[in-house]
């Protein structure tokens, strides 16, 4: 049986969440989970979510993920195996079966800040309300992926990129610079470059956005060199800063 059979909410269309996590990678998984586990009523949204928590390269080895996250809790359950499509099925698994996370396959464009939530304009038509919103789109902000001559629209094969947001919050005044990461090629895997926005350091005071009260923002999405326990330490820490009951802390 998939899903909690206990959910914490019903969500119907204008229903308000605790916290909305845009992005579904390390980031956004560790912290949805962690934050359902504190009670929080948790939208995480992916514009694919068959690709939840899906790793930069198709082995857990050597992963180094930290103890106490849900990634190292899977692993742990597949040792001494490492394919990562088997790591993938069991943490999504994992993911649905968590009380107080609500997964939704959408794409977020817009984010708009009120009083009391933010509202996340979706490429499907319907708007989301959560009283905290937290980027954690990894290398997807207009990502651009290159293999050999070839570029795609893309953080990575097959996964759209988020221009629209990301032109979202330059009109909304957040300052974006490049980026740019290398995957090495592993079991037959191609290498391959892509390059992505984040905004600029002085855009952020901690996680927290500077030009927002309600949007934070985690892991590959945020400045500086990320590895896989980084972003996932990233996680935990702001999963303890986010306010219960989505006030501003």
């Amino acid at each position: 049986m998939f899903g909690p059979s206990t959910p914490r909410s019903q969500p119907q269309p204008g229903h308000l969440y605790d916290v909305a996590v845009i992005g579904a990678g390390l980031a956004g998984t560790e912290l949805a989970w962690r934050l359902a586990h504190a009670g929080q009523d948790v939208l995480l949204v992916s514009q694919a979510l068959d690709h939840l928590g899906n790793l930069y390269q198709p082995t857990i080895r050597e992963a180094g993920f930290p103890p106490g996250s849900v990634f190292a809790q899977v692993a742990s359950q597949m040792a001494p195996d490492t394919d990562g499509w088997t790591f993938h099925r069991l943490l999504k698994a994992e993911i649905e079966a968590t009380v107080g996370i609500h997964l939704l396959q959408s794409t977020v464009t817009a984010l708009d800040e009120a009083e009391d939530r933010v509202t996340l304009s979706t490429w499907e038509g319907p708007a989301l309300h959560a009283r905290q919103a937290v980027l954690a789109v990894g290398a997807f902000l207009k990502g651009r992926l290159l293999i050999g001559d070839t570029m795609e629209d893309a953080g990575r094969l097959s996964e759209v990129a988020y221009d629209f947001l990301a032109d979202d919050l330059a009109a909304s005044g957040v300052y974006l610079t490049g980026r740019e990461g290398h995957a090495r090629g592993v079991e037959g895997a191609p290498p391959y470059d892509v390059r992505f926005l984040t905004p600029a350091p002085a855009e952020l005071d901690g996680f927290r956005l500077r030009r927002f009260d309600r949007v934070w923002a985690v892991g590959q999405c945020t400045p500086g060199e990320h590895t896989y326990a980084g972003v996932l330490t990233d996680a935990a820490r702001l999963a303890a800063q986010l306010p219960a009951g989505g006030g501003t802390a």
